[in-house]
């Protein structure tokens, strides 16, 4: 029965490693049993576990992979059936076929992922001539075609990498099949068995049965088969691991990950390099070395030290051999890396210029870092040069937003930094900059805040100037300002600008901390530098040179626009136009209370996704852009909302009602110093359907003109901010100001009472 080889501990300190023996015997114990009741003949007939089940890693609730394997010259009859029908009486899960020999190796020529499986073919029961004449076929062929099928596995795994992501960056991870995961490690296993390449069998090994043991914890908490952990689950795996608390099994899983990930990454080079070299006999004598810097060299395309190199004697080693593997895109070998962490000098304090020449380098070599980088971390060579990396590695994001850990989101700001050096007047800043942004995360404190005296400290150590040095640590401090204010503030009020020009002091903070922003964004998400968001932040940057008197170009006030006949005799101009993956909508209308609030009506019952919006007034009428994810989305259709609700024909509120808001309260908070000459009201809420509506249908229903709106979606959470007057005069009173807030806190939060039926006369 299943239970005879399920874990039931699922507490305990630790895996044994012999549980899973002992399932394995278990079961095997059942199919020999089941096996030796039909009768079949002696010879000529097998039973064979493949798969996981044939490497002997049963984890509690594991499908048993099994094949009746029969000579071609054997007719198995009945013993299939005879076979399965006691191991399915038995409780057991069971994935099964029955093949001829000849059918065995027709199938693994044509499918790369039977012939995977059939490399950890194992004997059960029946005739063992036949499963090892079955083993030592599958072993031959593979090793005869690997240079022909390993272009066709690289293809696949790479497809999976891409449609999964990576195990230590997933806020769901999957432990068999995404990068890192446990099939990663098979197929390493495969690899070495073509005899080509090589990979550190203890560092694999290691790892694999570790996330084994997560995977055997894993099943006993959820009480089924499954490779997901989710959120919920990181609590209860830790006891069972040994480790204390859900944050310390997050930091252990994702680990694992990156190692194997590293490993598989590692191993994918060496093939590339193996299948690009020559296969004639008088090429594989041992290659010469090619002299790339003093003590480095190139070696089948992996960079190592030369013969007389002297790592104690020379401190600068390591940042040079890691300079020349990143910008030439080839590997750094791991043994080079892990005898330079153990052996080399260690650079004085402060250090010499060509030292931070060489990490400038090194940060701005392009795609070619991250590989040298992860190798840099597993031998230990980071936390040599860089002991305050300890403080984000493998650290994940509190936001969803991002597709990365803290540590790789640095590495991929790098990367994205490295393409705009020529944009800036101190590319050495920006990219050391660039590695610093996040370092004050994991802690209590903001981390910018956090992050800036560590950057200080960083900085001075790297021998950079003092003026520099308090340029990184501002840079650091206000990674965040130029995105956040010009996506919640209002460009054109002067309080804007002034609360930028005084946090960054000079132009050339400015033009940094824009490049920045722009490197930080893209390695957060594909799209958090949408091409709307990328225009904000750039125009407010414009802004903030021009209040500096720098001689940048000129800043567009917005638009005015061409105001059509129809809109002259009181109607509204709609147009949509493609952008990106999304569309970009602007409506055209007379201004009046109210107003915005029948548009956000019109996209929320279309159930067209705002991404982000801006409004302003032109003399007497109302101007608003809308950026809205679906692309299709059709005019006409809107146009007919728009008048829908115009006319009173549809209630927006009854269809808009506010949904559970357990998960994220929503805040409304007003900020007296973000406008001179208006209310400034910033609203954060759960990201849904109707949020923006109803936030502007409770001011309308205070007779609050709405003169600005500046909306923005951060993840799961929506970030609006409205610069709001009275109707035709200026701010808000301080009790008006909370009447608004109170409003718009009250229908967010499920109080509807607050609002009137809208006059649209």
């Amino acid at each position: 029965m299943r239970d005879t080889y399920r874990n039931p501990r699922t507490q305990e300190a630790s895996v044994s490693p012999r549980e899973r023996s002992d399932r394995t015997a278990a079961a095997d114990a059942l199919c020999v049993a089941a096996f030796e009741k039909t009768g079949a003949p002696v010879t000529g007939l097998s039973l064979v576990a493949v798969g996981g089940y044939g490497r002997g890693e049963l984890a509690p609730y594991s499908d048993l992979d099994v094949v009746l394997v029969h000579a071609d010259d054997v007719d198995p009859g009945e013993a299939a059936e005879q076979v399965w029908y006691p191991l399915w009486d038995s409780g057991s899960r069971l994935d099964h076929s029955v093949r001829s020999l000849s059918e065995m190796v027709s199938t693994a020529g044509q499918d790369l992922k039977v012939a995977l499986g059939l490399l950890d073919a194992r004997h059960l029961a029946g005739d063992a001539h036949l499963t090892l004449q079955l083993r030592t076929t599958m072993l031959t062929h593979w090793r005869r075609e690997a240079r022909d099928r390993l272009p066709e596995l690289r293809d696949l795994v790479r497809a999976r990498h891409e449609l999964l992501g990576e195990l230590a960056h997933l806020s769901v991870p999957d432990l068999k099949e995404a990068a890192g995961g446990l099939r990663d490690a098979t197929v390493l296993k495969a690899l070495v068995a073509t005899w080509l390449v090589d990979v550190p069998h203890g560092e694999l090994e290691r790892r694999r049965l570790a996330l084994l043991d997560v995977r055997d914890v894993l099943h006993g908490v959820t009480g089924r088969a499954t490779d997901r952990v989710a959120p919920e689950h990181w609590a209860d795996l830790a006891p069972g691991l040994g480790l204390d608390g859900e944050a310390a099994a997050q930091v252990h899983v994702r680990d694992l990950g990156r190692a194997i990930t590293h490993l598989s990454r590692l191993t994918w080079r060496r093939v590339e390099s193996v299948l690009a070299r020559p296969t004639s006999p008088r090429h594989a004598r041992t290659p010469a070395l090619t002299r790339l810097a003093p003590g480095v060299a190139l070696s089948r395309g992996e960079v190592v030290l030369e013969a007389d190199a002297r790592p104690d004697r020379d401190p600068l080693l390591l940042l040079r051999a890691a300079v020349e593997a990143a910008e030439r895109d080839v590997v750094l070998a791991p043994p080079t890396a892990a005898r330079l962490a153990r052996e080399a000098a260690p650079l004085p304090d402060p250090w010499p210029p060509e030292a931070r020449h060489l990490l400038v380098r090194l940060l701005a070599s392009g795609r070619g870092l991250l590989a040298v980088w992860e190798t840099l971390e597993e031998t230990g060579a980071v936390a040599r040069a860089l002991p305050e990396w300890d403080r984000i590695r493998t650290l994940p994001h509190a936001s969803p937003i991002h597709r990365f850990t803290v540590d790789r989101h640095v590495v991929e700001t790098c990367i994205e930094a490295a393409s705009l050096i020529r944009d800036v007047g101190r590319p050495d800043v920006l990219m050391v900059a660039a590695l610093l942004h996040d370092i004050g995360k994991g802690g209590l404190t903001e981390h910018s805040v956090a992050g800036e005296p560590i950057a200080r400290a960083v900085a001075t150590r790297m021998g950079f100037e003092p003026e520099d040095v308090e340029r990184i640590a501002r840079l650091v401090r206000w990674h965040l300002l130029l995105a956040e204010t010009a996506t919640t503030r209002d460009p054109e009020d002067p309080a804007t600008v002034a609360l930028v020009t005084d946090c960054l002091v000079d132009p050339e903070t400015v033009t940094l901390l824009l490049a920045l922003s722009e490197a930080d964004a893209r390695a957060t998400a594909p799209k958090a530098w949408s091409t709307w968001r990328a225009g904000l932040v750039t125009d407010l940057a414009r802004r903030v040179l021009a209040a500096m008197d720098v001689d940048a170009p000129a800043v567009d006030p917005q638009p005015d626009l061409p105001v059509p006949a129809a809109v002259r005799a009181g109607g509204f101009d709609l147009q949509v136009e493609a952008d990106g993956d999304g569309a970009r909508v602007t409506v055209l209308a007379p201004d009046r209370v109210g107003l915005l609030a029948d548009v956000a009506a019109m996209f929320a019952l279309q159930r067209a996704s705002v991404r982000a919006a801006r409004a302003w007034a032109q003399d007497d009428y109302a101007i608003s852009v809308w950026d809205v994810a679906d692309q299709l989305v059709d005019p006409a259709v809107l146009r007919q909302r728009f008048e829908a609700v115009v006319a009173g024909r549809i209630d927006p509120t009854s269809r808009l009602r506010p949904a559970d808001t357990a998960g994220l309260a929503p805040t409304v908070g007003v900020r007296p110093e973000a406008s001179r000459g208006a209310t400034v009201l910033e609203v954060r809420a759960a990201d849904r359907p109707g949020v923006l509506y109803l936030t502007l249908a409770a001011l309308a229903s205070l007779d609050v003109m709405v003169r600005s709106a500046h909306v923005d979606t951060l993840g799961p959470q929506a970030v609006d901010v409205f610069y709001v007057q009275e109707d035709g005069a200026g701010a808000l009173s301080e009790p008006r100001a909370a009447e608004a807030a109170h409003a718009v806190r009250a229908v967010l939060g499920g109080d509807l009472s607050v609002l009137t039926p809208p006059d649209h006369e």
